[in-house]
Formats: structure tokens, sequence, C-alpha cells
């Protein structure tokens, strides 16, 4: 048999991007000014055009604060990992550094329940003079931004520039005053009295959920169901709809869920639909009764685990959306050019009919009178009467050779097709395999080898780099398994021709998802026999990093890598294997040590 083996496509999944509301703000105002108030700013970097990364010491600690004012990931929390910007620091940047350097954050607040955070700072102008300036992190979806202002509110730079003709609401720009845009003219949660809720949520002729987190600054989706889930209220029915009993019981919830956000009585927690994370919040949520709650310590746990998947797929998607659509027009393409080969190809089916036309005009053709449109005769090959038209201006001989002559031109069409519909199939499969290259790669380094195939295979031109080699510092995914046996898995093509003929040894153990597009994934033997739990562990990551990932049963071929082909000529990732076993199992790979490598 003969597979074509690629990475597995990344499924996305419903991230709740909502969940970052006021309540989770206040959580992480309370968190950073816990640890960060008093701090000095020892370094600033940007990562990324929309993002910064603050190293802050305070109390002989060292914390690294992650801002994001991605449009479609705002984020802000104390970062595990440190992420390096680039060789030379953006304008803004630059600008941080000069005034904030060194700086010492003396307040962190949040305005009312607004989805944004202050940080003010304090520094030494160039007078030696003690100075405040105000940096002010926007969390509001796609309007989100990092603002840098005066003590007074002017603003002295952002990290996205709003002029009038993006905005007419308000101008985010050098010079001009900072305020918060009163557009939906919401309640503060914190403050509305139970007369203003009564003649406000309780008067919407609207769906009661929908009433709250319209009328109520910081209240999302997920929090306005939880209110009307702790108020045993239906959440779909009309607001307008309630008793007066009712209302007032909806306030109370209300009132005691807002006064542990004024308490800082949080619980910041992941709600999980078996392994899959599906909310997050930081007030416990009672509507989820029925799944797994696992609660944390602090609020940047959740956000750094909750939202690491969405960010790096969301970012590296963007930063390959150009090879993207290389690989999306040349497949489109080609599968428009296979589907009219196999039409021709269907067309080339009368073949054979006109060979035994043919045939047995030679034969019977004798008896044929002049003039004749057709012929009945018996067909030898089934034993069946058979009428064949004729060209009545032709001679039995001249039909004849008509026929031979046509069936011919097919068999030749057919014979070619068959050639081209093999090349096409297998340029498709190509595509497809550098495609799901694209959507397996996780950061800028991964994609250069991905984009050098493009190049090499001659869908992108090769741009002229001096005699420069094409520097590739991407490595397969490593894993250790429970009994210490190391574990490879291949990112792209490349990656899995290496591995395969090149990395692994006669005796290493070779495995992929059978009948499906998936990685190459090799297990390190070292000449001896891997124990069971082993060969399961490597079989979830060949599941995992398939076209099934995520199935509860997934079949899987394993053989000694010895037994594993390469077909000559062929682009990387084709193999043939005829000697192999199988496993069907679980794609579920949390368990499984993945090891960093050091680019």
């Amino acid at each position: 048999m003969v597979y074509y083996v690629r990475n597995w496509i990344y499924r996305k999944r419903g991230f709740n991007l909502m969940a970052l509301d006021g309540t989770v703000i206040s959580c992480i105002v309370q968190e950073l000014d816990t640890v960060l108030t008093g701090g000095k700013i020892n370094k600033i970097a940007q990562p990324e055009k929309d993002e910064l990364m603050l190293t802050v010491k305070n109390n002989r600690t060292q914390y690294r604060l992650l801002i994001s004012a991605g449009a479609s990931l705002p984020l802000i929390y104390l970062a595990g990992e440190n992420k390096t910007g680039p060789m030379t620091a953006p304008n803004f940047c630059m600008l941080l550094r000069k005034h904030i350097g060194n700086g010492r954050i003396t307040r962190i607040w949040q305005p009312g329940m607004e989805r944004i955070i202050n940080m003010e700072i304090e520094h030494l102008n160039e007078l030696g003079d003690i100075c405040k300036k105000l940096l002010i992190v926007e969390l509001m979806g796609k309007h989100s931004n990092i603002i840098f202002c005066q003590e007074d509110g002017m603003i002295l730079d952002a990290i996205k520039h709003v002029s009038a003709q993006i905005s007419s609401v308000r101008e985010v720009l050098p010079g001009r005053p900072y305020f918060i845009p009163e557009t939906q003219h919401k309640y503060n949660p914190l403050e509305i009295t139970e007369e203003t809720f009564a003649s406000t949520v309780c008067q919407k002729p609207m769906p009661l959920a929908k009433a709250l987190y319209t009328t109520l600054t910081g209240i999302s989706p997920l929090i306005a169901e939880e209110i009307c889930h702790r108020s045993s209220l239906e959440s779909s029915r009309s607001a307008n709809s309630f008793s007066e009993l009712e209302k007032t019981h909806l306030y109370h919830t209300l009132q005691r869920m807002m006064d542990d956000v004024n308490h800082n009585i949080f619980t910041p927690n992941i709600i999980y639909d078996g392994k899959i994370p599906i909310d997050f919040a930081v007030l416990p949520l009672t509507q989820y009764s029925d799944m797994e709650a696992q609660n944390f310590e602090s609020v940047s746990q959740v956000l750094e685990q909750y939202y690491a998947a969405k960010n790096t797929i969301t970012r590296i998607r963007q930063k390959s959306s150009d090879l993207r659509r290389v690989v999306t027009t040349a497949l489109d393409r080609n599968r428009k050019k296979y589907d009219l080969q196999q039409k021709q190809l269907k067309d080339t089916e009368k073949r054979e009919k006109y060979k035994v036309y043919g045939e047995l005009l030679n034969a019977y053709g004798y008896d044929v009178a002049e003039g004749s449109k057709k012929l009945e005769v018996l067909n030898y090959y089934t034993n069946e009467m058979i009428t064949i038209p004729l060209d009545p201006t032709l001679t039995p001989q001249e039909n004849a050779k008509k026929y031979f002559e046509r069936y011919g031109k097919l068999k030749r069409t057919y014979e070619a097709l068959n050639t081209l519909l093999t090349e096409t199939h297998e340029e498709i499969l190509h595509l497809e395999s550098i495609a799901t290259a694209l959507d397996i790669a996780l950061n800028e380094e991964d994609l250069v080898q991905v984009k050098e195939e493009l190049v090499q295979y001659g869908y992108i031109k090769r741009k002229y780099t001096g005699g420069k080699r094409v520097k590739v510092t991407s490595k397969p995914f490593h894993y250790l398994s429970s009994d210490g046996y190391h574990i490879y898995v291949g990112k792209n093509n490349y990656q899995n021709e290496e591995l395969t003929f090149k990395f692994a040894s006669g005796n290493d153990w070779w495995f992929h998802a059978k009948g499906a597009p998936g990685s190459h994934v090799i297990v390190k033997s070292g000449g001896e026999e891997l124990p069971d739990t082993t060969f399961e562990e490597a079989a979830r990551l060949a599941a995992w990093y398939s076209s099934h990932r995520g199935a509860d049963k997934v079949e899987i071929d394993y053989v000694e890598k010895k037994h594993v082909k390469k077909v000559n000529g062929a682009k990387p990732g084709f193999v043939i294997y005829h000697t192999n076993y199988s496993m069907v199992i679980d794609s579920d790979i949390s368990g499984i040590r993945q090891i960093k490598e050091k680019s």
C-alpha cells in the first residue's frame, strides 16, 4: 500500500473571548496591584507590533507582564515565559524606554467596571525631577489599545494610532486628550441602585441575559447567564415580563456578585467539557454544575493556560497568510483540473466497444448489403446479439477502420489521462500536506521550511539571496514517554523525510494514522524492546498529529523503520510499507511529556 503522510489540520475550538470582562479585569488589577505596585520596571520589549512585555522587579522577585492589544486576542497577565523583542525596537517601545525605563509603578486601578487598566508610573525626567506618566491598557476587542499619557491625560503616543478618519468618536494620537468614550451609555453594576436597575434592565423587551450585558458595564454574556442561573430565572425570557419579586431577587443576586468583586473575593477557574476548556471566569460558574471546574491560584495562570494555544494559532495564521493564499490558489486550480480530467476519463469508457465493433465488422462485414445503416451480428465475446451502427457511405472495411481509429484515439487518451490524474492527485496531496504544515506551525521558524518547499516546487519564485542558504532552526516536536524513550514528531514534509530516512535507525519504530494524513512519528528504541506504554503513547501522538485529531478511536499503523521505504522520485512524505502492526487508540496526549527544544 502507498500512503501520503502529512501533518494534521488544526481544528479551531470555540474559545470564549467575551469572558475577559469587567469582573476578570477587576481580578487582574487586584493581582497586579498586589505584586507589581512599588516595583521597578527593568526591561521593556515589544515582541509584536501590538504587544508589550514589561519586566518588573519587586520585593526581590522578577515578574514579566505581557500586554497584548491584538484585535482578535487582547490580553494582560503575568507570564511564566519571556518573549524577546526584535533587534531594532519599534518607536513606541523606544519612547516607553526613554520615559519609564527604570520607572516605579505607584498605582494600578480599574475605572468603574470598564475593561481598562490604568498604571501610574513614577520616574525622573532629564532634570532629575520626579514625574508621573500613565500607561493605559484598553482591552476592548478590535478597539483594544495601549496608550501612553502625561499625568494630566495628554496622549504622548499609542501602540495603535486612531485618526478621525478611523473613528469619529475619539482620536488616539500624540497631543490629543485621553478620555473614555461614552458610546453605549451603560451603568456601573457596582453603583447601580435598585430603582435604576428596575427602570432600565427590567424594562427592556429582550432576553433577560441580553438586557443585563447591554445595560451594565463590564458584564459579559457569560456572567449575565450566571446571574440568571443563580436567580433561577430563564435567561431567554423577556426582561420586562418578570414580577416585582423576581426583579428584586435578580437585583440582589447581582449585588452579591458585585460584593465579591468589591472585596476581591475571586476564584479564578476554567470549565472543561471532558478535556476541552470551554469557558473561564474569576467567579464560580454554577451554570456548569455538570462539568469539571479547575480552580487556580491566580487569574494569570488561567489566562496563560486558556489562551496559550489560541494566541499561538492566531498569530502564526496571520504571519502565514501569504503562504496560505499561494497554497489555496494552487489547490483550487488543481482540484478543478482533477475534476475535469475525471470527466474526460469517463468519456473514454466507450473505447472497448469500438474495438469490438471493428473486430466484428472484419469478421462479418462480407455479409453487409451496400448502403446499410446497421449490422446485427453475434458478439462472440458475450454470446449475445449486438447492433453495430454503420456509415452507409463507407464500406464495411472502412467502417471497421473508423472504429479502430476511434478506439486507438480513446485508448491513447485513457492512458494519458491516467498518467495526468495520478500526477494531479499527487500534486493535490502535496499541496494539502503543505497546507497542514502551515496549520501545525507554531512560530516563524516553522514556516521557513514550508516556504522553501513552495519555492522548490515552483509555487513561489525564489528571491535572490546573494548565494546565502536558507537558515533552518525549526525542529520536530520532541516527547519523552513514561518509560523514558524519546519520541519525535515531524512538523512538515522535510522534517518527516529527515526523521524517517536520516534520523531514525533500522530498529526504531515508525507510527502514523492508518489510511489518513498525519505526521511521521519516530520512537528511538536504542535496540531495546519497547514497553507497551511507549507503544501506546507514540500511537496517541500519531493520532493527535493526524486528521483524526480529537477522536476517541483512531487506527494506527506501526512498523520498524527498516520496513518503511521511500517511493523513487516521490515528493517528501510518500512512503510504502507492507509488514506492519495496527492498534486502535484515542488521541489524548495530555499525559505525555513534551521536551522544549532550543533553537
